[in-house]
C-alpha cells in the first residue's frame, strides 16, 4: 500500500477563504484542495441548488426528443421504454415511465434478460415492441452504439430516442434522437451524468416546455441519486445537485419500494454510502439473479404491502447472489494461483458455467485481492462474456479498445466496461490485452495507493470539525471523503485483534503513552497488522473520521485504512 499526500493548497486562497467562510483555515484547505476557492464556489458547494441545473436544450438533440415524444402523445402512439438490467437502467425505466404515465396512458416497460438477449438494445426487444404496435421506443443507459438494431427497428417503422451516458463509437445510431453528453458534437456543460440524470434532462425539457412546475420532478430524483451512486459517476457539478436533494427525497418522504428496503435497518439517515451498499445491490440482485423487471416493479409501485412482498423477494435473489459471487470468487482464485507461471500484469480468467450475473461482482473483489486490471468471463450462448474492472489511474475501455481485432462487442467507462467475444478468440485476447496493459500502465498504478488530503493533529478531532465534515457530503468521486494521516501515535495498550477470526484491528490512539483522551480505531482487515502497536510503538495512520453509536451513546472514531511505522 502506498501513501500518497496530495500537493498542499494554495496559501493565499486557503487563508482568504477561511476569511470569507469563517471557517478554520485547515477546512479551508480542503476545500481548496477540491477547487472549491472562491465564495460563490462554496456556496453552491454546501448548498446544492435545483436552480443551479443547467438548461436540458443545451443537450444536443433534446429539442428533437422532446418534440417526437408530443407527437407520439398527440398521434395517441405506444410508447416503450426500454432499459439495461442494471441500477442506472432500472431506476431510468422506473423514472421515465412512471413520469410519462402520470399524464399519457399509453406506456410500456421493457428490459432484456440478462441471459437470453444480454446487454443493450436486442432484436427480441424490438421484435416485442413490432408485435404490440410500438411506434416509438425510449432507450434509457443503452443504444449508443446500437446501430444495426436502430436499423432493424426502422424497417419495422419504430423510431428510437436514446438516452445514454457511454461513450459514443465513431458512428452513431441513425435514431430520431441521442441524447448522450459524452458526443463530440454535444457542448452540454457537463458531461458526467449517468443514464437516469440524462433521462432526468428529458423529464426536464418535457416539463419546461409544456410550462409545468419543476416540482413536480422532486419525486423522482430519488431514483435518480440511486443510479448516480450506484454507477460511480462523479459526485460534483449537476450530479452533486441531483445526489443531494435525492438523498433527501429517501431521508424525508422514500417512495414505497426503498421505504419496504430500508425497513428493517436502523439508521434515520441514509448517505450516499448507504445507497450504494444496501439499496443499490438489492436493485441489482433481480436482473442478475431472475429478470430486472422485478426491480422496476419494486420502484414503481406506491403499494407499501406490494412493495414489502417484492421487496422480500428480492431480498431473497441477494442471499442467492452472495453465496453465488463468494463461490465463484474462490474459483477465480484457485484458477489464478495455477496460472501464476510467470509474473502478470492483467488478471483473465474463464470458466464456462459461472453465473453471468455476478461476474462483475467476482471481479472487483479480485481486484481487492491481486490489484491490476481484471477480466472474468463466462460462457453466453454461443459466445463469451466478461466483465472488466480496472485499478485507479488506468482506462481499461482504452485498453480494451486497442484489442479490438478479437472482440465481437463492447461498452463502458474508464474504469468498468463488458464486452463479447467468440470462444475461438479468448486466447488471442488475453495474450494481447496482457501485452496492452503491459505496454501502457504505469508501473506503481499495480499497488494499491491512499491518497492523503492532510496531515491532521488527533486534537483537532472534534464534534465540531466533524459537523463541519459531514457538510461537505455527499461523497463519492470527485467529492471523496477526506482521509487523514497522523504521524507518530500509540495504542494505549488495550488494542487487539476483533471479529470471529480476528481479522479486524480494534485499538485506542494517543499522542503519548499517558495521555487521557484517546479516540477509538477500528481497522476492518488490519488484523494481520497488530504487531505495530505493540509495546508501546509509535506508528503513522491513515484513516476517515466516522460516528459509532453503542448502547445510545454516539462518540467519533477512526476509520483506518492502514497502519504503518
Amino acid at each position: 500500500m502506498r501513501w500518497t499526500l496530495k500537493p498542499n493548497p494554495d496559501v493565499l486562497k486557503q487563508e482568504q477563504l477561511a476569511q470569507e467562510l469563517g471557517v478554520d483555515s485547515f477546512l479551508a484547505g480542503l476545500l481548496v484542495q477540491r477547487g472549491i476557492d472562491a465564495f460563490a464556489k462554496a456556496k453552491s458547494f454546501f448548498r446544492p441548488d435545483l436552480n443551479d441545473l443547467h438548461d436540458p436544450f443545451l443537450m444536443k438533440d433534446m429539442d428533437v426528443a422532446v418534440k417526437r415524444i408530443q407527437d407520439a402523445i398527440g398521434n395517441n402512439e405506444n410508447i416503450l421504454i426500454y432499459g439495461d438490467y442494471d441500477v442506472d437502467g432500472t431506476t431510468s425505466v422506473a423514472l421515465m415511465s412512471t413520469f410519462l404515465l402520470s399524464f399519457y396512458d399509453r406506456v410500456a416497460t421493457y428490459i432484456p434478460d440478462r441471459y437470453g438477449e444480454g446487454y443493450g438494445v436486442s432484436y427480441q426487444g424490438i421484435d416485442f415492441a413490432a408485435d404490440n404496435d410500438f411506434s416509438l421506443i425510449i432507450a434509457l443507459d443503452c443504444g449508443v452504439k446500437a446501430i444495426d438494431k436502430v436499423a432493424y427497428a426502422a424497417e419495422k417503422n419504430i423510431d428510437f430516442i436514446i438516452c445514454d451516458h457511454h461513450r459514443p463509437g465513431k458512428k452513431l445510431p441513425a435514431a430520431v434522437a441521442v441524447l448522450d453528453p459524452k458526443r463530440e458534437d454535444c457542448t452540454y456543460p457537463f458531461d458526467e451524468l449517468c443514464g437516469c440524470g440524462v433521462g432526468f434532462k428529458l423529464c426536464q425539457a418535457l416539463v419546461e416546455t409544456n410550462d409545468w412546475e419543476f416540482e413536480i420532478l422532486i419525486p423522482y430524483l430519488d431514483l435518480v441519486a440511486t443510479a448516480i451512486g450506484a454507477d460511480i459517476v462523479p459526485i460534483i457539478g449537476e450530479n452533486r445537485i441531483l445526489a443531494y436533494h435525492g438523498l433527501n427525497v429517501i431521508n424525508t418522504s422514500p417512495r414505497a419500494g426503498f421505504k419496504a428496503i430500508i425497513h428493517q435497518l436502523k439508521k434515520d439517515i441514509l448517505t450516499i454510502t448507504d445507497v450504494v451498499f444496501i439499496i443499490a445491490p438489492r436493485i441489482n440482485a433481480a436482473g442478475r439473479m431472475k429478470h430486472a423487471l422485478h426491480a422496476v416493479e419494486l420502484m414503481v409501485t406506491d403499494n407499501f404491502e406490494d412493495a414489502q412482498r417484492v421487496a422480500a423477494e428480492i431480498e431473497e435473489y441477494n442471499a442467492d447472489r452472495r453465496e453465488t459471487d463468494q463461490s465463484i470468487t474462490e474459483d477465480a482464485r484457485e484458477l489464478i494461483i495455477t496460472d501464476q507461471e510467470e509474473e502478470r500484469f492483467t488478471t483473465v480468467v474463464y470458466n464456462e458455467s459461472w453465473h453471468k450475473g455476478v461476474i462483475g461482482i467476482v471481479a472487483s473483489r479480485l481486484i481487492e485481492t491481486y490489484y491490476r486490471p481484471t477480466l472474468v468471463f463466462t460462457k453466453s450462448g454461443d459466445y463469451l462474456a466478461a466483465s472488466a474492472r480496472s485499478v485507479s489511474g488506468f482506462d481499461v475501455y482504452n485498453a480494451l479498445e486497442q484489442c479490438a481485432e478479437f472482440i465481437e462487442q463492447f461498452g463502458g467507462h474508464k474504469y468498468a466496461a463488458g464486452l463479447t467475444l467468440k470462444p475461438e478468440n479468448y486466447k488471442g485476447f488475453k495474450a494481447r490485452f496482457e501485452e496492452v496493459v503491459c505496454a501502457t500502465i504505469e508501473k506503481q498504478h499495480l499497488t494499491p495507493e491512499i491518497k492523503i488530503d492532510a496531515i491532521l493533529p488527533l486534537e483537532a478531532i472534534t464534534s465540531k470539525f466533524y459537523r463541519i465534515l459531514q457538510q461537505m457530503a455527499p461523497y463519492g468521486p470527485g467529492n471523496m471523503r477526506p482521509v487523514f494521516m497522523t504521524e507518530k501515535v500509540v495504542d494505549t495498550g488495550y488494542g487487539k485483534c476483533v471479529g470471529k477470526t480476528e481479522d479486524h484491528l480494534k485499538i485506542k490512539v494517543v499522542k503519548k503513552q499517558k495521555d487521557r483522551n484517546g479516540i477509538d480505531a477500528i481497522g476492518f482487515n488490519l488484523g494481520n497488522k497488530s504487531e505495530i502497536i505493540k509495546n508501546e510503538n509509535a506508528f503513522d495512520i491513515a484513516y476517515t473520521i466516522d460516528e459509532n453509536e453503542w448502547n445510545g451513546n454516539v462518540s467519533l472514531q477512526l476509520m483506518l485504512k492502514d497502519l504503518k511505522t
